[in-house]
């Protein structure tokens, strides 16, 4: 990989270039070194993006990291750049497939105000959708005195002092859970539909009764209560670090016949262009919720055929409010351009349907449950046998983390369990996950990427591969520190929305001072009253002519849409699209 010369005014970022070159050294692909990766802050934005925090302060991330707290809140983890650079990597190799088939293309550009749009694809969406009344997206409301609402969870705090994350994926075992506890049945009953919700608002709001009976109980007897009523629940571990490195994924080589490899293995049959990289490639996709079609998602928007396989009926999440047009607009997020079969492989007829699908794909991935495709005789090898070459990935929660047994693998579990939930905050609050999908949209591009290398293995050997990623693996793929007291400020209020000065300037409250036609012996709290004493907008001509950079925050991603300066990476109709982050040339 050599890193080309990025657009002017907006250098490489550290992070999302040390990302992709780490994922493109688990390629094993000396050709990788062949193609220009170019990756910066805005790309095609209109916007004077200059770091990690302007992104997310700019892109929405501050916004919905902070819609359980009433206010903008940044994450004190690159965390647009880590998703930047998984990108990159798939630049790089889609841009080698294409040339394996004929192509010419030579270099890729991203850049991690694209990457932080495409992470918010089913917010942006749901906060847009047409003919539907649209997800409550109105600027975050702060309390009179600037803190957070007292949370209630979760993450809750046991009697021993234990801060544990729960997971129930049906209202039984919701309210089972607390019953033994000795919760209130009614408050019990009022708290599912949020809890059930949180992953699709980013809010969890929930009657304060339930945290006050976790108070009353010892951690021990909350994981009895768990392990009754088959809810999961796991401690928020106080250090950031993951607790064992792990590659972002494995592949392991399928036995294929000996010979000379059939040429269906090597490329598909359509002509390979810098708009579709991955056109005649064919990806059968059996996946739910975000991991799984995130994974398939990216691949059709470098030019990949999708077919998903739905149950009779369709998707239920199809149906999930706010609808666009006659979808749910989340849904139609990371779904819409995909061919659907509904298929019952719960059935012997079923399972042959799915087995005659693959029989013409280059890939299938799914991301069930632990032993479920065992089961219904559609694992990697059952597969393999039916198309010689194929690749099987397997979007998984835990991999082989957590034993052969691991609890469900989703996304507010692994951020607890893998230090992310620390490492999101800064030193002097408490650990907790963020209700931002983060490690759904992260683990759906670590197994996009996983497949991308595979099929790149696949042109060397024309064998095909068993790809296993995970949550918790994209979850550990993201840098982080020991937290350190002050290391991630807060947007500064103005009267009518938020400002995030560059870092340098917030370390330094004598430059920043003046700025706001203060003497620059003002401290920070007088710069912050001084603030919302006039709206966003005013304030920005006099930062500029100071030569302080401060980044107006986004407090509604519906005004993403209708912003001239994002229009082209957005698309606009019956929802707001992120359009295809890479250009290809």
């Amino acid at each position: 990989m050599t890193l080309s010369a990025p657009r002017a005014g907006a250098p490489a970022t550290t992070v999302a270039t040390r990302v992709a070159a780490h994922l493109l050294d688990l390629v094993d692909e000396p050709a990788t070194a062949t193609v220009g990766l170019s990756v910066d802050w805005q790309g095609p934005l209109h916007l004077p993006l200059a770091d990690e925090h302007a992104v997310q302060a700019a892109c929405g991330i501050m916004h919905v990291h902070g819609r359980a707290a009433g206010r903008p809140v940044p994450l004190a983890v690159d965390y647009a750049s880590t998703v930047a650079g998984v990108l990159a990597a798939q630049g790089v190799c889609a841009a080698l497939l294409a040339r394996a088939a004929g192509a010419d293309i030579g270099q890729v550009r991203t850049s991690v105000g694209q990457a932080a749009l495409l992470a918010l694809a089913q917010y942006l969406a749901a906060a847009t959708a047409v003919g539907d009344e649209p997800q409550d997206d109105g600027p975050a409301r702060p309390t009179g005195s600037g803190k957070a609402p007292a949370p209630t969870g979760p993450p809750f705090v046991t009697a021993d002092g234990v801060r544990f994350e729960i997971e129930a994926l049906d209202a039984g075992r919701w309210l089972d859970f607390w019953q033994r506890l000795g919760a209130d049945r009614g408050e019990t009953g009022r708290g599912w539909r949020s809890f059930q919700q949180r992953f699709a608002t980013a809010v969890c709001p929930l009657p304060p009764g339930l945290a006050a009976t976790a108070r009353r109980a010892s951690f021990a007897a909350v994981r009895a209560a768990a392990d009754h009523s088959g809810a999961a629940v796991l401690p928020v571990r106080d250090d950031p670090l993951p607790p064992a490195a792990t590659r972002p994924w494995t592949l392991t080589p399928v036995p294929g016949p000996d010979g000379v490899p059939d040429d269906r293995t090597r490329t598909g049959h359509a002509p390979r262009t810098a708009a579709a990289p991955l056109a005649g490639l064919r990806v059968v996709e059996s996946a739910r919720r975000v991991q799984g079609p995130m994974a398939g998602h990216v691949l059709r928007l470098l030019g990949a055929d999708v077919v998903r396989i739905e149950p009779p009926g369709g998707d239920p999440m199809r149906g999930v409010p706010p609808v666009a047009g006659t979808c749910s607009a989340r849904f139609s997020a990371l779904n819409a351009g995909k061919a659907v079969r509904e298929i019952d492989f719960t059935s012997p007829a079923g399972r042959r349907a799915v087995r005659d699908l693959v029989s013409g794909a280059d890939v299938f991935l799914h991301n069930w449950a632990p032993g479920k495709a065992a089961r219904l005789g559609l694992d990697a090898g059952d597969l393999c046998a039916a198309r010689p070459g194929l690749v099987y990935a397997w979007a998984s929660g835990w991999g082989g983390a957590l034993g052969p047994e691991p609890p469900v693998g989703t996304d507010y579990l692994v951020q607890a369990h893998s230090g992310l939930a620390a490492a999101l905050r800064p030193a002097h609050e408490p650990p907790a996950p963020s209700l931002m999908t983060l490690t759904d949209v992260l683990g759906g591009l670590v197994c996009a990427q996983g497949v991308l290398a595979a099929l790149l293995a696949r042109l060397r050997t024309g064998r095909g591969s068993r790809v296993d990623s995970s949550l918790y693996s994209a979850a550990c793929l993201v840098p982080r520190a020991r937290r350190r007291p002050g290391a991630t400020g807060r947007p500064l209020r103005t009267r009518d929305g938020y400002l995030w000065p560059g870092p340098w300037d917030r370390a330094r409250p004598h430059r920043l001072a003046p700025a706001f036609g203060l003497p620059a012996g003002a401290d920070a709290e007088a710069i912050a009253r001084r603030a919302r004493t006039l709206p966003t907008a005013a304030w920005l001509p006099g930062l500029a002519a100071a030569g302080v950079p401060a980044t107006p925050v986004c407090t509604g991603l519906a005004g993403l849409a209708r912003d001239p300066r994002f229009a082209p990476a957005l698309t606009v109709g019956e929802y707001a699209a992120p359009l295809a982050p890479w250009e290809f040339s």
